[in-house]
């Protein structure tokens, strides 16, 4: 398994998101599953990431597929009191940080509740609004 990956799945599994940003590219573009929408950068990425680790309970890798700069990392988890199960497919960069980080989930009512316990913890985040703020003038 590349480095990237194992620690990726390390960070996850010790809930240390402030870790995220060490895995990131400079300018890695993140597809959450809650909208049409790509964030860009490392700062934002780490931003929104961290959030989603406060808003997933029992969170767990199931299978991690993949080779060289493409890896599939299934996973499931709790919003609230609703089940997922999702994909975060990875590409990395010649340097091997996380340069592509797209995120598809299932069921749609999960989906909801994500994009609503995010929106009400992201609003009160300044450092999330300045990024927010930046997307909504690009």
């Amino acid at each position: 398994m590349h480095p990237t990956i194992e620690k990726a799945l390390d960070i996850i599994a010790s809930g240390d998101h402030d870790q995220i940003s060490t895995i990131l590219a400079e300018n890695v573009r993140f597809l959450p599953p809650t909208y049409f929408a790509t964030w860009t950068g490392r700062e934002p990425v780490a931003a929104v990431l961290g959030h989603v680790g406060q808003v997933f309970s029992d969170f767990r890798y199931r299978r991690v597929m993949g080779d060289g700069k493409d890896w599939a990392l299934e996973f499931e988890c709790k919003v609230g009191d609703l089940d997922a199960v999702g994909v975060d497919l990875l590409t990395l960069d010649d340097d091997g940080l996380i340069a592509h980080f797209e995120v598809v989930m299932r069921p749609y009512k999960t989906i909801g509740a994500l994009r609503e316990a995010m929106q009400a913890r992201v609003m009160t985040d300044p450092r999330f609004l300045k990024f927010k703020d930046a997307l909504n003038a690009g």
